[in-house]
C-alpha cells in the first residue's frame, strides 16, 4: 500500500468519525492528583481569549537525550484516559497524532528544536514503518513516542485480539527504531473501551488523552489553531494537534507561532514522566 493510499484511508476515516473525538474522551485524572477527576472543556470550544504575558523564560537546550528510560512498574488499568499532567511550573504538553509524515513531521522537529523543547508523538506503526530515520530523531532529540495503534481503526468496531494485534505490532515498530517500547498509547478518535484500557496496561503503557483540542485536522486555518492553543493554555494542558493525515501545513504554521507566545509567557512545554504504583 502507497502512502497516498494510506493518507487517503486516514481522511476518509476522520472524516466518517469527526464527532467521536471529544465525545469519546471521558473525564480522567491527573497522574499527580489519583482520585479526583479533571472534566475537560468541549472539544474545539474556544475560551475566551486572554492577552499573553511576555517573559524572558527559555527552557535549557534539550538535544540527545536519547529515547527516555524509566524503571519497570506495574501499569494501572484505567476506566478513564489521563487529560492532564501536573501542573506544577505551568507546564504544557505539546502532542501530535497520526505520524510521522515526511512532508510535515521533520518541519515541526525543527521548529521544537529551534525553540529547545521536546513533545510528544502517538504515531501509527503503518506511518512509522515507512519513516524509520525520523522515530530515531525523536529518540535522538529526546521526544517521546507513544503508540496510536497500527491503522487508526475505531477500537470500539474491533475484537479484543485485533485491538492487541494494532497495539503490539506499533510498539514492535517503535521499539526497533525508537530503542524503547513505548510507555503512552492513545486511541484513534478518543474512542476507547475496556479492551483498550485493559490490554494497554497488560503492554505497559498509559492512556493519554487532551485536554484542548485544535481540531487542526479539519484545517480550520493557521489563524484559529494558533488562538485554540493560546487560549487553552494553562498549567497542566494537553494539547492535541496532528503531524499526518492530510494537510498538515496549517498545524506547522501555527505551532511556529504559538510555540515562542508560550514559552515567552512562562510555560514549560515538556513531556510527561510516568508514574508507578
Amino acid at each position: 500500500m502507497q502512502m497516498d493510499q494510506l493518507l487517503t484511508r486516514r481522511r476518509a476515516l476522520f472524516a466518517g468519525a469527526a464527532t467521536l473525538g471529544a465525545a469519546g474522551v471521558a473525564a480522567a485524572l491527573a497522574p499527580g492528583n489519583r482520585g479526583a477527576p479533571a472534566s475537560p472543556p468541549a472539544a474545539g470550544a474556544p475560551a475566551a481569549r486572554r492577552p499573553l504575558r511576555p517573559s524572558e523564560y527559555r527552557l535549557r537546550p534539550l538535544t540527545g537525550y536519547g529515547p527516555p528510560r524509566t524503571p519497570p512498574g506495574r501499569t494501572p488499568v484505567r476506566k478513564e484516559p489521563l487529560l492532564k499532567v501536573p501542573d506544577d511550573g505551568r507546564t504544557v504538553v505539546l502532542t501530535f497524532d497520526d505520524g510521522p509524515d515526511p512532508r510535515y513531521t521533520p518541519d515541526i522537529l525543527d521548529i521544537l528544536a529551534r525553540h529547545e523543547v521536546r513533545a510528544m508523538f502517538f504515531v501509527c506503526g503503518e506511518m512509522a514503518g515507512y519513516t524509520p530515520d525520523l522515530l530515531a530523531r525523536m529518540a535522538d532529540e529526546g521526544h517521546v513516542v507513544g503508540n496510536h495503534t497500527w491503522s487508526h481503526p475505531l477500537l470500539t468496531k474491533l475484537r479484543r485480539r485485533t485491538i492487541r494485534s494494532e497495539m503490539e505490532r506499533t510498539s514492535d515498530v517503535v521499539e526497533k527504531h525508537y530503542g524503547a517500547r513505548p510507555e503512552w498509547f492513545r486511541a484513534p478518535y478518543g474512542a476507547w473501551n475496556r479492551a483498550a484500557f485493559e490490554l494497554g496496561a497488560e503492554l505497559g503503557m498509559e492512556p493519554l488523552a487532551w485536554t484542548v483540542d485544535t481540531l487542526d485536522w479539519t484545517e480550520p486555518g493557521t489563524r484559529t489553531i494558533v488562538g485554540r492553543v493560546e487560549d487553552g493554555a494553562a498549567p497542566g494542558v494537553v494539547v492535541l494537534s496532528h503531524d499526518a493525515g492530510g494537510d498538515r501545513s496549517q498545524s506547522v504554521k501555527a505551532l511556529r507561532s504559538y510555540l515562542p507566545h508560550l514559552l515567552d509567557s512562562g510555560y514549560h512545554v515538556t513531556v510527561p514522566r510516568r508514574e508507578y504504583v
